[in-house]
């Protein structure tokens, strides 16, 4: 016990450059993160080992989009870990009903098929796809085609990235599985050419945003799900990053009034608390996947079922997506209005926004940095803003005034 006690203490008394040389040196160096090391984190604020306060505009890539260590789902967690964590799904517990119900109520899908992380739910997605494809559409077997978009994010698998259009994320990882066909993304025309008999899906980020906060043509969702309903395609919608308030809406493609046969969801889930995400679907399309089709250990547990009820319960009642809306389009109308030679396009709806540069992002996320904003890069030349919706007019002003300065503007 002294000894433990004495481990903690040294690692307290570390600094952030012996973190960093201790990960460099242990860690795969699968990213490059900002030489920052945060300690803990309250609402929109986090705090690095040397007690600097940054802004968190980055929310974990939406995941926090409930603000950190959000009070109320944090004691959800407590009281559940001292319940029951984890049964599998070879038994039933408490809290998974209850989720489902919950997520039928606020989205009006009639299935869920829970997962645990985003990648797993696009993974699972694409099984149900392909299954409803030569069960109920009648493909024949092992011909089922997805369509997807250019520039798309859905994970980091070997089918996923097999079917992304950036090298880098191929690059060394092939052979990759068959049954993909990559369209420009926004182009409703090469969406209706793709489709061909064996088509059973159409897999698509309603906006892109790990290719630069990317908003496709007004009315491009509208259309494609007309395109897929008159092929009998599903339209697939990942809503990882762009769902659950983020955009301004509950969901993205709310924005557009359609509503998809398959929608993912993850991230915000579970208000960075813990890894859940879901599949929502229909009786008939979730409906053919039957026992030992598909499975996960810790898909539907009920500590992470009990956190997403409340993650998703403090989001409608704390009015989290008006907030978005709301200070979203002030965000950016503050930030459309900086005058910078950096500056090529500042672009987003509701708390996401792109701020595109003509030269490398990078140094401008580390000045940024500096100035207690933390951000991300994103395709080299775009800067990712995203501060978890909780966030005020004030804290706003305060990051629009650190970033005017990083970008040398006038405004």
């Amino acid at each position: 016990m002294k000894e433990t006690m004495k481990t903690q203490s040294t690692e307290l008394q570390m600094q952030a450059q012996e973190f960093i040389d201790l990960e460099s040196r242990h860690g795969a160096h699968n990213y490059r993160p900002l030489d920052v090391v945060i300690e803990r984190a309250e609402g929109v604020w986090v705090y690095d080992v040397e007690g600097k306060r940054y802004l968190d505009c980055l929310a974990a890539y939406s995941a926090v989009n409930q603000g950190h260590c959000h009070p109320k789902i944090l004691q959800t967690l407590e009281e559940q870990a001292k319940k029951v964590t984890l049964t599998s799904r070879a038994f039933r517990n408490a809290q998974l009903p209850l989720l489902c119900k919950d997520l039928h109520d606020l989205t009006g899908f009639d299935m869920v098929l829970p997962m645990n992380s985003g990648t797993e739910a696009v993974e699972s997605a694409i099984k149900v796809a392909r299954k409803w494809g030569y069960t109920v559409k009648g493909i024949p077997q092992d011909k089922a085609e997805i369509i997807v978009c250019a520039n798309n994010f859905h994970g980091r698998t070997v089918t996923i990235v097999g079917f992304s259009t950036e090298e880098h994320y191929r690059n060394g990882f092939g052979p990759f599985a068959p049954g993909f066909k990559v369209i420009p993304y926004g182009d409703a025309e090469a969406l209706r050419n793709a489709i061909t008999p064996n088509t059973c899906a159409f897999l698509v980020e309603p906006i892109q945003g790990e290719a630069g906060i990317l908003i496709p043509p007004a009315g491009f969702l509208r259309e494609a799900a007309e395109i897929c309903r008159r092929n009998r395609v599903l339209l697939m919608t990942d809503e990882i990053q762009s769902g659950l308030g983020r955009t301004g809406k509950l969901f993205a493609y709310m924005h557009e009034g359609i509503t998809p046969d398959i929608l993912i969801v993850g991230k915000a889930l579970a208000g960075g608390f813990y890894p859940v995400s879901a599949v929502l679907a229909s009786r008939e399309i979730l409906g053919v996947i039957t026992p030992g089709d598909h499975g996960s250990t810790f898909g539907g547990n009920p500590l992470g079922c009990a956190i997403a009820r409340t993650a998703l319960r403090v989001l409608i009642e704390e009015k989290m997506v008006e907030r978005s809306a709301e200070l979203g389009a002030y965000f950016l109308s503050r930030l459309q209005s900086l005058r910078s030679a950096a500056i090529k396009e500042v672009r987003g709806k509701g708390l996401w926004i792109g701020i595109e540069l003509h030269s490398m992002a990078r140094p401008y996320c580390e000045a940024l940095k500096d100035e207690g904003i933390l951000c991300k890069e994103t395709h080299d030349h775009v800067i990712r803003v995203g501060p978890p919706l909780i966030v005020t007019r004030e804290e706003l002003d305060w990051a629009f005034e650190r970033i005017a300065k990083v970008m040398g503007a006038s405004r």
